[in-house]
């Protein structure tokens, strides 16, 4: 096994259980007159979804298990695109025959977010009135927006019901959205290393990166698509961000105080210790993959959702639920996404007389745990699918 950075956080590469070769397909609707309207009253359309799909999907149509990808991720969750490919999917280890979701028993599907830029309608998107990107005309977008349309991607492959909607960080509040919005659709929920609220750290976090992009001369307004695009701004931001996804004891482990020559750190000011020039490489590799607006939407519909919004508390909120279990996870490292909120979901869950399976994961990886725990997770998913 192998390992390389993507996404938030290095992706362990192994072929064992691999969906071998997979293809990013492409579902549009909302066009015409018939536009997709979003949850502040803005119109939007034609809507294109960028998905794939691992396993198939049964008789019943009801073994379908939704994947919600994390804030720079994809659609491409499991396998890879061609045998040239250096890396697979960025769950891979988690999907696929005999792994936690198992595409022998289920329809696994995945699908890029509203508001992205691996194929899903966003900001790079051209604006069929303009002819142009949208930039800022792209309206405000919600998590409830990306979860209604990903039911529109579920009503046009024929699925009946949802086994589990499960995911990691801004993943699981996809899965939580879920459950609430279509309680007659969702049997179960997994929910990673997230929350049913963006805390006020995260939110300062945001918006020194959203401030860091916007202050770049190249971001031009937002209008950038046609000229140089905010490079430094959005490198900035992603280093700011990615420092969230790590924890102090593994910052000690893997990068201590090395420096090359510490030497020159008492000559130069161009001198780095070895965590800068991991930052400085996660910056210049996120430039090269991820749109800067796309970056400030998902970061700005992360910090508005509420899971317990216009109910007064989250067990209120909550009491629209109808899965028959539920699993959470937390590590006890994650100070993006700490274990706390999970466990106020847990007591929410609970207070409904709904069965919830909650795990507190002893990991020094911080909030990148949740992908790197994969072997913990997949004796605890299997374990949880298999029960009911």
């Amino acid at each position: 096994m192998s390992e390389r950075a993507f996404g938030e956080s290095p992706v362990v590469i192994t072929e064992e259980g691999s969906v071998g070769l997979v293809e990013t397909k492409y579902f549009t609707f909302a066009g015409g007159q018939d536009l997709f309207r979003l949850e502040n009253g803005r119109a939007l359309g034609p809507v294109t979804v960028a998905y794939e799909t691992y396993g198939a999907l049964n008789e019943n149509a009801d073994n379908a298990i939704f994947i919600e990808h994390a804030l720079t991720a994809s659609a491409h969750a499991a396998g890879r695109h061609s045998p040239e490919d250096k890396a697979p999917g960025w769950w891979d280890v988690m999907i696929g025959p005999g792994k936690a979701f198992d595409t022998e028993k289920y329809f696994v599907v995945c699908s890029n977010i509203l508001g992205g830029c691996y194929g899903t309608t966003g900001p790079s998107s051209v604006n069929p009135a303009a002819g142009k990107p949208y930039g800022l005309d792209f309206p405000m977008i919600t998590i409830k927006d990306m979860v209604r349309v990903q039911k529109a991607l579920s009503d046009s492959l024929g699925i009946r019901r949802i086994k589990a909607v499960a995911g990691g960080s801004m993943g699981g509040m996809q899965a939580v959205e879920w459950a609430l919005s279509y309680p007659d659709k969702v049997d179960s929920i997994v929910l990673v290393a997230s929350g049913a609220v963006s805390n006020p750290q995260s939110i300062a976090i945001h918006k020194v990166g959203i401030r860091a992009i916007m202050d770049d001369p190249d971001w031009n307004g937002g209008d950038y698509y046609n000229g140089r695009p905010p490079a430094r701004g959005l490198a900035l931001a992603r280093m700011i961000g990615h420092i969230t996804y790590l924890s102090h004891n593994w910052l000690w482990e893997k990068f201590g105080r090395r420096h090359p020559d510490p030497e020159s750190m008492k000559r130069r000011l161009d001198s780095n210790f070895d965590i800068e020039d991991y930052l400085e490489y996660q910056g210049a590799r996120f430039v090269e993959r991820f749109d800067a607006n796309s970056y400030i939407y998902i970061m700005r519909a992360i910090d508005i959702y509420d899971a317990a919004e216009g109910y007064g508390g989250l067990a209120a909120s909550f009491s629209r639920l109808k899965c028959k279990k539920a699993l959470v996870a937390s590590f006890t490292s994650d100070w993006l996404f700490p274990p706390y909120q999970s466990r106020e979901m847990v007591d929410a869950i609970r207070e409904n007389n709904i069965p919830c399976d909650y795990h507190e994961i002893d990991s020094p990886y911080g909030h990148d745990s949740f992908l790197l725990e994969y072997r913990t997770l997949t004796e605890s998913i299997k374990e949880f699918l298999g029960s009911f």
